[in-house]
């Protein structure tokens, strides 16, 4: 297939990604190739693979059968390791989004590049070139335990490198992929010892989904500051409890964060800095900074976690050349992965909760709001209902935030007797997400319509009005009852693509 001409050509980065390396790689801009010494490390452990794979020792996964039946010897190594994508494409469910195997599949290939996997560098090339054709596997996402990584969901996604499997095209449509790579002129390959094993090997359907929601996190972190500043303003909330001195004496960083964000979405507001005759706002205004910074520390001690396994390899057995070793471990298992998922779900689920009580404040026609922010109350049920279902997706948070990696099960008939349940966690995590900019959406839809109840009264903070502007190009101000859900949707749809400073003012 010819490269188009309007990608650049590079070489794929070499040594510790950070999250924002893996992040900046983009097939729609970029086509990548192997660095030298990656294709050297990659030979190199083939070929020490292969003379021992020669000499007759009995080796996992390369002469012997997976799992419980690791015991049985096997002639056939090609059929073994073709077999082994076949059996376990088992996956069941909707398919994972397109942007989560796209990370899945740049995951394998760094995993695979760093040489102790023992694949050909066909192998990794084929990888890439499904990168670089934006011709991605179709992934279902249920089937994994997070134990020997991802099995299920990698075999399908490698399934199309032996002609098996489905893709998606660059034009959208879904083919089976042996009419792909005939479309490409691509010849399906035939797997050598261990490469099926170290392909469906590893963790990255789970830190592939991590990674993706981590920028959206990170997005979200924002704009919960953002949204709760605008709302703090909007119900004539206190500046107090953002002193910088409160959260100095306490030295958490989030909070410090928060705090320094707040203060600087509201500041050079005017009807913040009338006085009042009360000293203090509720907890979901009085204490954003300790639960927003909170959340925010457990993000970066994820973004630790999931950096480290971006970096590390997690196929078995594992290979090193320069020692004359090929040892069997257990780097596939995603225990430090599913701890982090359900850390980060409840880090999430937090921002969402303490948004849906800042909506249910600013219903309650306190501060001089009308009741339920509308124009003309009982004729007129206003924000009442939105603020159900702001209730709803937060129960329902608190529901999936059980944690996935409390539970076990036993399989392999007793070999692989602990799992880590990480692949559940991320589908919950990523679940809980999509809930979360939901209901700070809906916040941010009462925000600016209390915002336009005052408009008469004096002047918002510049960065605030900023805020206002923007998102009154897409939701209107509600003068009487209308279809919510389309607003809803939309709300959402302006807090996910913008960044809360783009949007508004820059603090």
């Amino acid at each position: 297939m010819e490269r188009s001409p309007s990608k650049r050509r590079d070489v794929l980065p070499e040594g510790w990604w950070s999250a924002e390396t893996c992040w900046s790689l983009d097939p729609d801009e970029c086509t990548f190739e192997l660095s030298d010494e990656a294709k050297a490390r990659i030979e190199t452990c083939h070929a020490f693979l292969l003379s021992k794979a020669g000499q007759g020792d009995v080796l996992y996964g390369i002469n012997t059968g997976f799992g419980d039946l690791a015991t049985t010897v096997v002639e056939d190594l090609r059929g073994l390791q073709r077999n082994l994508l076949i059996s376990h494409a088992c996956g069941v469910g909707e398919p994972l989004p397109q942007e989560v195997v796209r990370m899945m599949l740049l995951l394998k290939v760094k995993g695979l590049s760093q040489g102790h996997s023992g694949v050909a560098l066909t192998t990794v090339q084929r990888l890439l070139d499904h990168w670089n054709a934006n011709v991605f596997p179709v992934v279902p996402e249920q089937g994994s335990l997070g134990a020997s990584g991802d099995l299920a969901p990698l075999a399908h996604m490698v399934l199309p490198l032996i002609g098996m499997g489905e893709v998606k095209m660059p034009d959208g449509r879904r083919l089976p992929s042996g009419e792909a790579l005939a479309e490409l002129g691509w010849e399906p390959l035939e797997l050598g010892p261990k490469e099926g094993l170290a392909l469906i090997n590893g963790t990255q359907m789970m830190l592939g989904m991590g990674m993706v929601a981590l920028k959206r996190i990170g997005r979200l972190a924002g704009w919960a500051d953002a949204v709760g500043a605008w709302s703090l303003e909007a119900w004539n909330g206190l500046e107090a409890a953002m002193h910088p001195s409160i959260h100095a004496v306490r030295n958490h960083a989030g909070a410090i964060l928060s705090s320094h964000n707040i203060r600087a979405w509201i500041a050079g507001s005017a009807r913040v800095a009338q006085p009042r005759s009360y000293v203090q706002d509720p907890y979901s205004f009085r204490c954003m900074p300790q639960v927003h910074g909170a959340s925010r520390d457990v993000l970066e001690g994820v973004r630790t976690v999931f950096e480290a396994e971006m970096n590390a390899v997690t196929d078995n057995p594992l290979v090193f050349p320069e020692e004359d070793l090929i040892v069997s471990g257990g780097n596939f298992h995603g225990q430090p992965l599913a701890l982090a998922m359900d850390r980060l779900a409840l880090a999430v689920h937090e921002w969402a909760s303490m948004s849906e009580r800042r909506t249910f404040k600013m219903l309650s026609g306190q501060r001089g709001l009308p009741a339920f922010l509308a124009a003309d109350p009982g004729l007129n049920s206003g924000y009442m209902i939105p603020q159900y279902t702001a209730a709803s997706l937060v129960s329902h948070n608190k529901q999936l935030c059980t944690p996935s990696s409390a539970d076990n099960a036993d399989s392999s008939n007793g070999q692989e007797d602990h799992v880590s349940m990480g692949a559940n966690g991320a589908l919950k995590m990523w679940k809980v997400l999509g809930h979360a900019e939901q209901v700070l959406a809906i916040e941010a839809m009462c925000a600016a319509q209390a915002s336009d109840f005052r408009s008469s009264d004096v002047a918002m903070a510049p960065a605030l009005a900023g805020l206002q502007t923007s998102f009154r190009e897409v939701v209107p101000f509600l003068e009487k009852d209308a279809v919510m859900a389309p607003l809803m949707a939309a709300a959402k749809s302006w807090l996910v693509s913008n960044d809360p400073h783009q949007a508004g003012a820059a603090c």
